[in-house]
């Protein structure tokens, strides 16, 4: 299909129709409520369910029920909602049900603002509510690839019966680029064989996420912690730039990572051998892409739309080979490319001493630059 001009919420919401949107659930909440607002006007036309719940706490609950039928089922909010519906995500977890989950982030912490942020890093990555479990997460740079990710994440779920989040931001979500759309797929006529449908002419069948047995419990909490590694093995995404003879690595995600490509090019004007390693699932994460490049290069530099949640992962996966430094904002701040650069540069020089935590040197940094 041709390329058209699409804002970020739009173009998921249509994207998730055209995988086979089944029922939507969700409370508008900026910065996505356009998502919303596309869905409630397609879907009924289209016989769809579409149900604008009380809360987000009621719309988590109705996808929870929905997807026990085998349906595509999918929610989306923003930070403050998505916090609401995290009791919600662990019993789906528990019950083994597949579901997509749009967040697309604002400031915060609290009511926050409707600027653009990565704080839920952590909410989405190493949270997701109560027990052992994982969201397997996807985070697309730009229009184009949230649309290719919104219909990858119907796949991965049902593939996995298992939660996919698409962590955006406010930016992403309300900015207008060229993307080209999916043809429509059918719907589907039959369902999977643990979906329950009405038990008549065959035994029921249960879904509950309660086990009060505890070896029963670490049964399940196994199966799903064996899936999670089935889902690392095959599912890790990642986008490299410029690594072939790089001395320096760039790590972002998202509108971050978007950003730090601009820095890395002018890097590179300036003769700087500066490459950049966007993960595109922050979960699971690109642990062995990063550990190898440590192998290879002189130091990383982390960069993010909050105070360092990424890193924390990036240092893990360096595992102490190389120095890895930090440079963020914070509150629904957006980086600057030029700020970015002067980061490139300063690591470059050699002059940076690797002998504190990334975030001391950043926050000296950041607290000079606002007070």
């Amino acid at each position: 299909m041709a390329r058209e001009l699409w804002k970020g919420n739009n173009a998921v919401a249509e994207a998730a129709l055209r995988a086979g949107l089944e029922a939507y659930f969700g409370y508008p909440i900026t910065p996505q409520t356009e998502l919303l607002e596309y869905l409630s006007l397609k879907m009924p036309e289209m016989g769809r369910a579409f149900v604008q719940a009380e809360s987000e706490l009621g719309a988590i609950n109705m996808v929870y029920g929905a997807a026990c039928t085998g349906k595509r089922v999918m929610s989306s909010s923003s930070s403050p909602g998505v916090s609401l519906m995290m009791e919600g995500l662990s019993y789906i977890a528990g019950t083994e049900l597949p579901v997509v989950l749009v967040n697309v982030v604002r400031g915060g912490p609290g009511l926050g603002n409707i600027a653009p942020a990565q704080g839920d890093y952590n909410q989405m990555v190493h949270g997701g509510g109560h027990g052992d479990y994982k969201v397997l997460t996807l985070a697309p740079a730009s229009v184009q690839e949230a649309v290719d990710l919104t219909v990858l994440a119907f796949d991965l779920a049902e593939k996995y019966r298992y939660i996919v989040g698409i962590l955006m931001d406010g930016s992403l979500g309300q900015m207008m680029e060229p993307a080209e759309l999916p043809p429509y797929q059918p719907l589907r006529t039959t369902y999977p064989e643990w979906a329950v449908s009405g038990a008549k002419g065959r035994e029921r069948r249960f879904l509950s996420s309660i086990n009060l047995d505890p070896s029963g419990q670490e049964m399940t909490n196994l199966r799903i912690f064996k899936r999670w590694q089935e889902i690392e093995k095959n599912e890790i995404r990642y986008k490299e730039y410029y690594l072939d003879d790089a001395e320096f690595v760039i790590i972002g995600f998202g509108t971050a990572g978007r950003i730090v490509l601009s820095a890395v090019r002018a890097a590179r004007e300036n003769g700087i051998k500066v490459g950049l390693l966007r993960p595109i699932t922050v979960a699971p994460f690109p642990n062995k892409a990063i550990n190898d490049l440590a192998e290879k290069v002189k130091a990383f530099l982390v960069v993010e739309m909050n105070a360092g949640q990424m890193l924390d992962d990036v240092r893990l996966a360096v595992a102490g080979k190389k120095p890895v430094e930090f440079f963020g904002r914070m509150g629904g701040v957006v980086p600057f490319a030029d700020e970015i650069l002067e980061q490139i540069k300063l690591l470059a020089s050699g002059k940076i001493p690797h002998d504190q935590h990334p975030r001391d040197r950043w926050l000296a940094w950041l607290e000079k630059e606002i007070g």
